[in-house]
């Protein structure tokens, strides 16, 4: 599984994150597109990246990668205790949530989503390795 900050790190050359290859299959909560396009878009607005790199992106993030959505997660009970219990925000939760609940390891460079998973028992893979 993997959440944005990864995802967002593959867009960059200058971060660390390598993408997996498109047989590795990504799972992802439904919010995953919403935060990635939010990233992208603020990368944009701070000049780090082009409209036209953007661009360039989507259809590398959309079919260069195997990503199942799941939209199964119930927000109010499963969601929202994870954030609460964790510290987390809700978004964050809904990762840690779907990593418990398919028992799935986490990909993430986010430090608090990392902590939090380790405490619950999730697998933390903080970059991808091939």
């Amino acid at each position: 599984m993997v959440d944005a900050s990864s995802a967002l790190a593959w867009c960059f050359p200058d971060e660390e994150g390598a993408a997996p290859p498109p047989e590795f299959g990504v799972v992802v909560p439904a919010v995953w597109a919403l935060e990635v396009a939010n990233g992208l878009m603020a990368a944009e607005r701070r000049g780090r990246i082009t409209g036209a790199t953007v661009a360039a992106l989507i259809p590398a993030l959309e079919d260069g990668l195997a990503v199942e959505v799941d939209a199964e997660a119930d927000i109010f009970r499963s969601v929202l205790p994870l954030a609460r219990e964790y510290g987390l925000s809700v978004c964050d939760a809904t990762y840690l949530e779907l990593a418990l609940r398919r028992f799935l390891p986490l990909l993430t460079l986010d430090r608090r989503l990392q902590q939090a998973a380790a405490a619950a028992g999730v697998d933390v893979l903080p970059t991808w390795r091939q």
